[in-house]
Protein backbone atom coordinates (compact mmCIF):
# COMPACT_ATOMS: atom_id res chain seq x y z
CA UNK A 1 0.00 0.00 0.00
CA UNK A 2 1.62 3.10 -0.48
CA UNK A 3 2.37 5.49 1.81
CA UNK A 4 0.40 8.92 3.10
CA UNK A 5 2.27 12.11 2.53
CA UNK A 6 1.50 15.85 3.24
CA UNK A 7 -0.27 17.43 0.63
CA UNK A 8 2.09 20.36 0.70
CA UNK A 9 5.70 21.17 1.92
CA UNK A 10 3.90 23.98 4.13
CA UNK A 11 2.12 21.39 6.00
CA UNK A 12 5.01 19.05 6.33
CA UNK A 13 6.98 22.79 7.58
CA UNK A 14 4.17 23.48 10.06
CA UNK A 15 3.17 20.41 11.32
CA UNK A 16 7.11 19.03 12.12
CA UNK A 17 7.03 22.87 13.52
CA UNK A 18 3.98 22.28 15.75
CA UNK A 19 5.65 19.00 17.15
CA UNK A 20 8.47 21.19 18.65
CA UNK A 21 6.71 24.17 18.93
CA UNK A 22 5.30 23.31 22.76
CA UNK A 23 5.21 24.25 26.09
CA UNK A 24 9.29 24.34 25.84
CA UNK A 25 8.83 27.03 23.74
CA UNK A 26 6.49 29.59 25.51
CA UNK A 27 6.80 28.40 29.05
CA UNK A 28 10.04 27.04 29.49
CA UNK A 29 11.97 29.24 27.62
CA UNK A 30 10.95 32.89 28.61
CA UNK A 31 11.36 32.20 32.30
CA UNK A 32 14.86 30.19 31.70
CA UNK A 33 15.95 33.65 29.85
CA UNK A 34 14.22 35.65 32.33
CA UNK A 35 16.72 33.22 35.35
CA UNK A 36 19.85 33.52 33.47
CA UNK A 37 19.59 37.23 32.35
CA UNK A 38 17.95 37.47 29.32
CA UNK A 39 20.23 37.76 25.98
CA UNK A 40 22.74 36.03 28.03
CA UNK A 41 20.95 32.76 27.53
CA UNK A 42 19.34 33.87 24.17
CA UNK A 43 22.25 34.66 22.15
CA UNK A 44 24.74 31.24 22.85
CA UNK A 45 21.14 29.04 23.04
CA UNK A 46 20.62 30.15 19.08
CA UNK A 47 24.26 29.03 18.25
CA UNK A 48 24.03 26.02 20.20
CA UNK A 49 20.45 25.39 18.46
CA UNK A 50 22.92 25.42 14.59
CA UNK A 51 25.59 23.46 15.81
CA UNK A 52 23.54 21.04 18.14
CA UNK A 53 19.76 20.57 17.20
CA UNK A 54 19.89 20.61 13.82
CA UNK A 55 22.27 17.63 13.34
CA UNK A 56 20.02 15.36 15.31
CA UNK A 57 16.71 16.96 13.38
CA UNK A 58 18.01 15.94 10.32
CA UNK A 59 19.26 12.61 11.59
CA UNK A 60 15.71 11.52 12.75
CA UNK A 61 14.26 12.97 9.27
CA UNK A 62 16.79 10.96 7.43
CA UNK A 63 15.86 7.78 9.29
CA UNK A 64 12.04 8.50 8.44
CA UNK A 65 12.32 9.34 4.92
CA UNK A 66 15.34 6.64 3.96
CA UNK A 67 13.52 3.66 6.09
CA UNK A 68 9.87 5.22 5.04
CA UNK A 69 8.41 4.91 8.30
CA UNK A 70 8.78 5.81 12.06
CA UNK A 71 10.20 4.25 14.74
CA UNK A 72 8.62 1.17 14.26
CA UNK A 73 10.10 -0.34 11.02
CA UNK A 74 12.24 2.58 10.25
CA UNK A 75 15.45 0.86 11.89
CA UNK A 76 14.43 -2.11 10.26
CA UNK A 77 14.36 -1.27 6.83
CA UNK A 78 18.03 0.39 7.14
CA UNK A 79 19.93 -1.62 9.58
CA UNK A 80 22.51 -4.10 8.21
CA UNK A 81 21.40 -7.68 8.09
CA UNK A 82 22.26 -9.29 11.71
CA UNK A 83 21.95 -6.28 13.40
CA UNK A 84 19.69 -5.18 15.95
CA UNK A 85 18.95 -1.67 16.41
CA UNK A 86 15.51 -2.16 15.53
CA UNK A 87 14.91 -3.27 19.36
CA UNK A 88 14.97 0.40 20.38
CA UNK A 89 11.65 1.04 19.03
CA UNK A 90 9.67 -0.07 22.11
CA UNK A 91 12.03 2.00 24.04
CA UNK A 92 11.78 5.10 21.75
CA UNK A 93 7.85 4.69 21.54
CA UNK A 94 6.98 3.96 25.32
CA UNK A 95 9.02 7.38 25.91
CA UNK A 96 6.26 8.66 23.63
CA UNK A 97 3.49 7.08 25.70
CA UNK A 98 5.40 8.34 28.90
CA UNK A 99 5.48 12.49 27.58
CA UNK A 100 1.66 12.07 26.34
CA UNK A 101 1.15 11.04 30.13
CA UNK A 102 2.00 14.31 31.34
CA UNK A 103 1.67 16.69 28.64
CA UNK A 104 -2.08 15.50 28.17
CA UNK A 105 -2.21 16.75 31.93
CA UNK A 106 -0.55 20.41 31.44
CA UNK A 107 -2.46 20.73 27.85
CA UNK A 108 -5.44 20.24 29.83
CA UNK A 109 -4.42 22.99 32.24
CA UNK A 110 -4.43 25.81 29.32
CA UNK A 111 -7.91 24.70 28.34
CA UNK A 112 -9.00 25.16 31.26
CA UNK A 113 -7.09 28.47 32.05
CA UNK A 114 -8.23 29.78 28.51
CA UNK A 115 -12.13 28.78 29.48
CA UNK A 116 -12.16 30.67 33.14
CA UNK A 117 -10.40 33.52 31.25
CA UNK A 118 -13.21 33.53 28.64
CA UNK A 119 -16.34 32.68 31.22
CA UNK A 120 -15.71 33.83 34.49
CA UNK A 121 -15.35 37.69 34.57
CA UNK A 122 -13.92 37.31 37.96
CA UNK A 123 -11.22 35.11 37.51
CA UNK A 124 -8.41 37.90 37.08
CA UNK A 125 -10.51 39.87 40.28
CA UNK A 126 -8.83 39.47 43.60
CA UNK A 127 -5.27 39.88 44.91
CA UNK A 128 -1.85 38.50 43.39
CA UNK A 129 -2.01 36.01 46.42
CA UNK A 130 -5.64 35.23 45.67
CA UNK A 131 -4.74 34.42 41.81
CA UNK A 132 -2.00 32.85 42.96
CA UNK A 133 -4.00 30.41 45.35
CA UNK A 134 -6.48 29.10 42.18
CA UNK A 135 -3.64 27.98 40.32
CA UNK A 136 -3.33 25.55 43.90
CA UNK A 137 -7.00 24.98 43.81
CA UNK A 138 -6.96 23.63 40.28
CA UNK A 139 -3.90 21.11 41.15
CA UNK A 140 -5.90 20.20 44.22
CA UNK A 141 -8.99 19.11 42.22
CA UNK A 142 -8.66 15.52 40.92
CA UNK A 143 -11.78 15.31 39.03
CA UNK A 144 -11.40 18.61 37.42
CA UNK A 145 -7.55 18.02 35.92
CA UNK A 146 -8.96 14.38 34.94
CA UNK A 147 -12.05 16.39 33.00
CA UNK A 148 -9.48 18.49 31.00
CA UNK A 149 -6.98 15.91 30.67
CA UNK A 150 -9.44 13.93 28.59
CA UNK A 151 -10.74 16.60 26.63
CA UNK A 152 -7.05 17.11 25.49
CA UNK A 153 -6.28 13.53 25.08
CA UNK A 154 -9.63 13.19 22.71
CA UNK A 155 -9.44 15.87 21.03
CA UNK A 156 -5.72 15.65 19.91
CA UNK A 157 -6.73 11.81 19.54
CA UNK A 158 -9.56 12.47 17.65
CA UNK A 159 -7.78 14.76 14.70
CA UNK A 160 -5.13 12.13 13.79
CA UNK A 161 -7.95 9.10 13.28
CA UNK A 162 -9.37 11.77 11.18
CA UNK A 163 -6.05 10.82 8.73
CA UNK A 164 -2.88 12.49 8.15
CA UNK A 165 -4.21 15.21 5.53
CA UNK A 166 -7.75 15.74 6.37
CA UNK A 167 -7.08 15.06 10.23
CA UNK A 168 -2.91 16.04 11.43
CA UNK A 169 -2.11 18.32 8.05
CA UNK A 170 -5.67 20.28 7.56
CA UNK A 171 -5.91 20.91 11.54
CA UNK A 172 -2.62 21.85 12.58
CA UNK A 173 -1.67 24.08 9.41
CA UNK A 174 -5.12 26.24 10.62
CA UNK A 175 -4.10 26.38 13.95
CA UNK A 176 -0.27 27.13 13.35
CA UNK A 177 -1.37 29.95 11.12
CA UNK A 178 -4.12 31.05 13.88
CA UNK A 179 -1.19 30.75 16.46
CA UNK A 180 1.28 33.08 14.70
CA UNK A 181 -1.36 35.07 14.32
CA UNK A 182 -2.20 35.77 18.04
CA UNK A 183 1.47 36.31 19.09
CA UNK A 184 2.26 38.87 16.88
CA UNK A 185 -1.10 40.44 18.41
CA UNK A 186 0.17 39.49 21.57
CA UNK A 187 4.09 41.02 21.00
CA UNK A 188 2.69 44.26 19.97
CA UNK A 189 0.61 45.14 22.63
CA UNK A 190 3.24 43.55 24.76
CA UNK A 191 5.72 46.35 23.72
CA UNK A 192 3.83 48.85 23.36
CA UNK A 193 3.07 49.19 27.40
CA UNK A 194 4.51 51.55 29.18
CA UNK A 195 7.81 50.37 30.58
CA UNK A 196 8.33 47.55 28.44
CA UNK A 197 11.49 49.13 27.18
CA UNK A 198 13.14 47.83 30.25
CA UNK A 199 12.08 44.29 29.58
CA UNK A 200 13.39 44.08 25.91
CA UNK A 201 16.85 45.88 26.85
CA UNK A 202 16.90 42.85 29.49
CA UNK A 203 15.89 40.45 26.73
CA UNK A 204 17.75 41.78 23.62
CA UNK A 205 20.67 43.23 24.66
CA UNK A 206 23.54 41.05 26.22
CA UNK A 207 24.89 42.29 30.03
CA UNK A 208 27.56 40.05 32.46
CA UNK A 209 26.62 42.57 34.69
CA UNK A 210 22.69 41.31 34.86
CA UNK A 211 23.53 37.80 34.66
CA UNK A 212 25.71 37.98 38.00
CA UNK A 213 23.37 40.01 39.43
CA UNK A 214 20.62 36.73 38.97
CA UNK A 215 22.99 34.95 40.68
CA UNK A 216 24.17 32.45 37.81
CA UNK A 217 27.33 31.51 36.73
CA UNK A 218 28.20 32.16 32.70
CA UNK A 219 29.16 28.34 32.53
CA UNK A 220 25.55 27.51 34.18
CA UNK A 221 23.72 29.90 31.74
CA UNK A 222 25.89 28.54 28.69
CA UNK A 223 25.60 24.82 29.93
CA UNK A 224 21.09 26.00 30.45
CA UNK A 225 21.34 27.13 26.76
CA UNK A 226 22.93 23.66 25.70
CA UNK A 227 20.53 22.00 27.13
CA UNK A 228 17.52 23.71 25.96
CA UNK A 229 18.83 24.10 22.64
CA UNK A 230 18.44 19.99 22.18
CA UNK A 231 15.32 19.92 24.21
CA UNK A 232 13.37 22.66 22.56
CA UNK A 233 13.20 20.60 18.88
CA UNK A 234 11.82 17.44 20.28
CA UNK A 235 14.06 15.51 19.37
CA UNK A 236 15.56 12.51 20.79
CA UNK A 237 12.53 10.09 20.77
CA UNK A 238 11.49 9.54 17.12
CA UNK A 239 8.51 12.23 17.08
CA UNK A 240 10.10 13.77 14.61
CA UNK A 241 11.17 10.56 11.76
CA UNK A 242 7.18 9.80 11.24
CA UNK A 243 7.22 12.96 9.66
CA UNK A 244 10.33 12.25 7.39
CA UNK A 245 8.70 9.46 6.38
CA UNK A 246 5.48 11.44 5.04
CA UNK A 247 7.73 14.27 2.90
CA UNK A 248 9.12 13.27 -0.34
CA UNK A 249 12.42 13.56 -1.69
CA UNK A 250 12.02 16.74 -3.53
CA UNK A 251 13.91 18.88 -0.84
CA UNK A 252 16.76 18.20 0.44
CA UNK A 253 16.52 17.58 4.62
CA UNK A 254 18.65 20.05 5.40
CA UNK A 255 16.79 22.69 3.84
CA UNK A 256 13.53 21.08 5.36
CA UNK A 257 15.28 20.73 8.88
CA UNK A 258 16.75 24.50 8.94
CA UNK A 259 12.83 25.52 8.39
CA UNK A 260 11.59 23.52 11.12
CA UNK A 261 13.88 25.11 13.41
CA UNK A 262 13.73 28.36 12.20
CA UNK A 263 10.02 28.23 12.61
CA UNK A 264 10.22 26.90 16.12
CA UNK A 265 12.83 29.75 17.24
CA UNK A 266 10.74 32.24 15.57
CA UNK A 267 7.72 31.33 17.70
CA UNK A 268 10.39 30.93 21.31
CA UNK A 269 12.04 34.45 20.73
CA UNK A 270 8.36 36.39 20.40
CA UNK A 271 6.90 33.85 23.46
CA UNK A 272 9.83 35.67 25.39
CA UNK A 273 9.23 39.24 23.33
CA UNK A 274 5.21 38.86 24.84
CA UNK A 275 6.30 37.37 28.22
CA UNK A 276 9.30 39.46 29.40
CA UNK A 277 8.47 42.85 28.52
CA UNK A 278 4.92 42.68 29.99
CA UNK A 279 6.51 41.24 33.47
CA UNK A 280 8.58 44.71 33.28
CA UNK A 281 5.96 46.85 32.58
CA UNK A 282 3.57 45.80 35.69
CA UNK A 283 6.85 44.96 37.93
CA UNK A 284 6.76 41.85 37.79
CA UNK A 285 9.62 39.19 38.22
CA UNK A 286 9.62 37.15 34.38
CA UNK A 287 12.44 34.54 35.90
CA UNK A 288 10.15 32.87 38.74
CA UNK A 289 10.32 29.73 37.24
CA UNK A 290 7.06 27.07 36.51
CA UNK A 291 4.91 29.43 37.89
CA UNK A 292 5.58 32.15 35.54
CA UNK A 293 2.69 31.41 33.36
CA UNK A 294 -0.20 30.65 35.60
CA UNK A 295 0.60 33.23 38.29
CA UNK A 296 2.85 35.68 37.54
CA UNK A 297 0.82 36.68 33.91
CA UNK A 298 -2.37 36.32 35.48
CA UNK A 299 -1.47 38.86 38.16
CA UNK A 300 -0.12 41.06 35.29
CA UNK A 301 -3.11 40.24 32.70
CA UNK A 302 -5.17 41.70 36.27
CA UNK A 303 -3.29 44.78 35.96
CA UNK A 304 -2.90 45.35 32.42
CA UNK A 305 -6.19 47.27 30.27
CA UNK A 306 -7.77 45.19 28.62
CA UNK A 307 -6.10 42.37 30.79
CA UNK A 308 -9.15 39.80 30.38
CA UNK A 309 -9.19 39.76 26.85
CA UNK A 310 -5.24 39.71 26.23
CA UNK A 311 -5.44 36.91 28.62
CA UNK A 312 -8.00 34.84 26.70
CA UNK A 313 -5.73 35.69 23.76
CA UNK A 314 -2.95 34.38 25.09
CA UNK A 315 -4.45 31.27 26.72
CA UNK A 316 -5.56 30.49 23.48
CA UNK A 317 -2.02 30.92 22.05
CA UNK A 318 -1.28 28.24 24.62
CA UNK A 319 -3.42 26.08 24.09
CA UNK A 320 -2.85 25.97 20.21
CA UNK A 321 0.75 25.79 21.24
CA UNK A 322 0.36 22.45 23.62
CA UNK A 323 -2.38 20.87 21.50
CA UNK A 324 -0.30 20.98 18.33
CA UNK A 325 2.69 18.90 20.18
CA UNK A 326 -0.01 16.21 21.70
CA UNK A 327 -1.25 15.93 17.65
CA UNK A 328 1.95 15.48 16.23
CA UNK A 329 3.27 13.08 18.99
CA UNK A 330 0.02 11.11 18.85
CA UNK A 331 0.18 10.69 15.19
CA UNK A 332 3.34 9.09 15.76
CA UNK A 333 1.59 6.70 18.47
CA UNK A 334 -1.36 6.08 15.98
CA UNK A 335 1.36 5.15 13.02
CA UNK A 336 3.65 3.19 14.96
CA UNK A 337 0.43 0.44 15.61
CA UNK A 338 -0.10 0.72 12.03
CA UNK A 339 3.18 0.07 10.54
CA UNK A 340 4.29 -2.17 12.47
CA UNK A 341 1.07 -4.50 13.47
CA UNK A 342 -1.12 -3.66 10.57
CA UNK A 343 -4.13 -1.92 12.71
CA UNK A 344 -6.13 0.59 10.81
CA UNK A 345 -5.92 4.53 11.77
CA UNK A 346 -8.91 4.61 13.68
CA UNK A 347 -9.05 1.80 15.35
CA UNK A 348 -5.09 2.70 16.89
CA UNK A 349 -6.54 5.80 18.00
CA UNK A 350 -9.65 4.51 19.71
CA UNK A 351 -7.66 2.66 21.77
CA UNK A 352 -5.21 5.02 22.40
CA UNK A 353 -7.77 7.45 23.83
CA UNK A 354 -8.46 4.56 26.58
CA UNK A 355 -4.52 3.97 26.98
CA UNK A 356 -2.99 7.44 27.06
CA UNK A 357 -6.14 8.44 29.74
CA UNK A 358 -5.17 5.76 31.74
CA UNK A 359 -1.66 6.47 31.59
CA UNK A 360 -2.12 9.79 32.33
CA UNK A 361 -4.25 9.19 35.66
CA UNK A 362 -1.16 9.00 37.70
CA UNK A 363 0.38 12.55 36.86
CA UNK A 364 -3.19 14.27 37.17
CA UNK A 365 -3.56 13.01 40.65
CA UNK A 366 -0.08 13.31 41.78
CA UNK A 367 -1.06 16.80 42.81
CA UNK A 368 -3.66 16.03 45.04
CA UNK A 369 -4.41 11.70 45.66
CA UNK A 370 -1.24 11.24 45.46
CA UNK A 371 0.38 13.77 46.53
CA UNK A 372 2.63 12.18 49.34
CA UNK A 373 4.48 10.41 46.65
CA UNK A 374 7.88 12.22 46.35
CA UNK A 375 10.25 10.87 44.14
CA UNK A 376 12.79 13.46 44.21
CA UNK A 377 12.05 15.12 47.74
CA UNK A 378 9.38 17.28 49.41
CA UNK A 379 7.87 18.89 46.84
CA UNK A 380 8.13 16.67 43.82
CA UNK A 381 5.52 14.57 42.40
CA UNK A 382 4.58 12.28 39.57
CA UNK A 383 5.21 15.30 36.82
CA UNK A 384 8.50 15.57 38.30
CA UNK A 385 9.78 12.22 37.69
CA UNK A 386 7.71 11.50 34.18
CA UNK A 387 9.19 14.70 32.84
CA UNK A 388 13.12 13.64 34.36
CA UNK A 389 12.64 10.43 32.35
CA UNK A 390 11.71 11.85 29.09
CA UNK A 391 13.58 15.67 29.01
CA UNK A 392 17.50 14.21 31.09
CA UNK A 393 17.25 10.83 30.08
CA UNK A 394 15.70 9.90 26.64
CA UNK A 395 15.95 12.84 24.79
CA UNK A 396 19.37 13.06 25.31
CA UNK A 397 19.86 9.32 25.05
CA UNK A 398 17.71 9.16 21.74
CA UNK A 399 19.40 11.71 20.50
CA UNK A 400 22.65 10.56 20.90
CA UNK A 401 20.97 6.57 19.49
CA UNK A 402 19.78 8.40 16.61
CA UNK A 403 23.23 10.33 15.73
CA UNK A 404 25.13 6.86 16.08
CA UNK A 405 23.03 5.12 14.19
CA UNK A 406 23.52 7.01 11.31
CA UNK A 407 27.21 7.74 11.28
CA UNK A 408 28.65 4.50 12.37
CA UNK A 409 29.52 1.62 10.00
CA UNK A 410 27.53 -1.05 11.82
CA UNK A 411 24.31 1.09 11.61
CA UNK A 412 22.85 3.07 8.51
CA UNK A 413 26.66 4.35 7.79
CA UNK A 414 27.23 8.01 6.85
CA UNK A 415 27.75 7.20 3.27
CA UNK A 416 24.11 6.31 3.24
CA UNK A 417 23.03 8.81 5.54
CA UNK A 418 24.53 12.29 4.19
CA UNK A 419 23.04 10.65 0.25
CA UNK A 420 19.58 11.00 1.92
CA UNK A 421 20.08 14.11 3.42
CA UNK A 422 21.35 15.83 0.56
CA UNK A 423 18.86 14.36 -1.93
CA UNK A 424 16.04 17.21 -3.31
CA UNK A 425 16.58 20.95 -4.15
CA UNK A 426 18.22 23.45 -1.47
CA UNK A 427 20.57 23.87 1.03
CA UNK A 428 23.06 20.57 1.02
CA UNK A 429 25.12 19.50 3.93
CA UNK A 430 28.76 19.73 2.86
CA UNK A 431 30.70 16.37 3.07
CA UNK A 432 33.78 16.63 4.37
CA UNK A 433 36.55 15.49 6.72
CA UNK A 434 35.57 17.51 9.68
CA UNK A 435 31.57 17.33 9.50
CA UNK A 436 32.00 13.31 9.29
CA UNK A 437 34.31 13.41 12.51
CA UNK A 438 31.36 15.30 13.95
CA UNK A 439 28.71 13.52 13.44
CA UNK A 440 30.62 10.36 14.37
CA UNK A 441 32.19 11.64 17.26
CA UNK A 442 31.85 15.10 18.34
CA UNK A 443 27.54 15.24 18.34
CA UNK A 444 27.36 11.76 20.63
CA UNK A 445 29.85 12.86 23.01
CA UNK A 446 28.42 16.32 23.11
CA UNK A 447 25.36 14.80 24.05
CA UNK A 448 26.44 12.73 26.73
CA UNK A 449 27.70 15.59 28.47
CA UNK A 450 24.16 17.13 28.89
CA UNK A 451 22.72 13.42 29.68
CA UNK A 452 25.50 13.23 32.60
CA UNK A 453 24.99 16.63 33.82
CA UNK A 454 21.55 16.35 33.82
CA UNK A 455 21.67 13.15 36.13
CA UNK A 456 24.34 15.76 38.39
CA UNK A 457 22.07 18.23 38.31
CA UNK A 458 19.49 16.30 40.37
CA UNK A 459 21.32 13.99 42.51
CA UNK A 460 24.63 15.85 42.91
CA UNK A 461 23.52 19.81 42.52
CA UNK A 462 26.81 20.88 44.36
CA UNK A 463 29.34 19.02 42.53
CA UNK A 464 27.69 19.32 39.61
CA UNK A 465 27.73 23.29 39.92
CA UNK A 466 31.58 23.10 40.51
CA UNK A 467 32.15 21.26 37.89
CA UNK A 468 29.56 23.15 35.38
CA UNK A 469 29.30 26.22 36.82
Amino acid sequence: MERESFKSRLGFVLIAAGCAIGLGNVWRFPYIAGQYGGAAFVLPYLGFLILFGLPVLMAELAVGRGGRSGVAMGFDNLEKPGTHWHKAKYLLIFSNYVLMAFYSVVTGWMFYYFYKMVTDQSFLKGTPEQIAAGFGEMLSNPALLIFWMTIAIVLGLGVVSLGLQKGVESVTKKMMICLLGIMILLAIRAVTLPGADEGLRFYLLPSLERLTQSGKGVGEAIFAAFAHAFFTLSIGIGSMAIFGSYIKKDHSLPKEAASVCALDTFVALMAGIIIIPSCFAFGQEPGQGPGLIFVTLSNVFAQMPAGRFCGSAFFLFMSFAALSTLIAVFENIVSFWMDLKGVPRKKSAAWNILVVILLSLPCALGFNVLSGFEPFGPGSCVLDLEDFFVSNTMLPLGGMFFAVFCSSRYGWGQENFFKEINTGRGLKLPVNGFIKVYFKWILPALIAVLLVQGYMSKFAPELCARIFG
